[in-house]
C-alpha cells in the first residue's frame, strides 16, 4: 500500500473518530467536530474522492455554525435575561445539519476506500 492510500485512511478515520467524540460535549467540542470535519475533507482532497463536495460543505456549515454559535456566547447566550428570544437558536442550526452531512460523509468515504469503483 503506498503513502498516499495510507494517509487518506488515516485521515478519513480520524475525521469521522473526531466528529463522533465532539458530540459529548457541543460546545467544547465544536473545535474537535470542526476539525474532523477539516480532516475528513482534506482526506477526500487527496483521494480524489467523488464525496469531496459533501465534506466541503459539512465543513463549511460547521464553520459557520460554530461560530454563529461563539457570537451567542460572546454576547451572553440566549433566553433568560439576555433580551434575546431562544428563537435565535435556529441561527445555530447549520452546525448539526453539517455535522450530519460531515458523518454521512466520511462514511461513505470509507466505504469508497475500501471498495474502490473500478475506474
Amino acid at each position: 500500500m503506498e503513502k498516499r492510500q495510507i494517509w487518506m485512511r488515516v485521515l478519513a478515520i480520524s475525521g469521522l473518530v473526531l466528529m463522533a467524540l465532539g458530540v459529548l460535549d457541543p460546545l467544547e467540542g465544536s473545535i474537535v467536530i470542526l476539525g474532523g470535519a477539516g480532516l475528513a475533507f482534506v482526506g477526500a482532497h487527496i483521494g480524489g474522492s467523488r464525496h469531496k463536495p459533501l465534506l466541503l460543505r459539512a465543513l463549511v456549515l460547521i464553520l459557520v455554525g460554530v461560530a454563529i454559535m461563539f457570537g451567542f456566547t460572546a454576547m451572553g447566550g440566549l433566553g433568560g435575561e439576555t433580551g434575546r428570544s431562544m428563537w435565535w437558536a435556529l441561527a445555530l442550526l447549520p452546525y448539526p445539519a453539517g455535522w450530519i452531512m460531515g458523518i454521512v460523509g466520511s462514511v461513505m468515504r470509507l466505504v469508497e476506500i475500501r471498495n474502490p469503483s473500478p475506474a
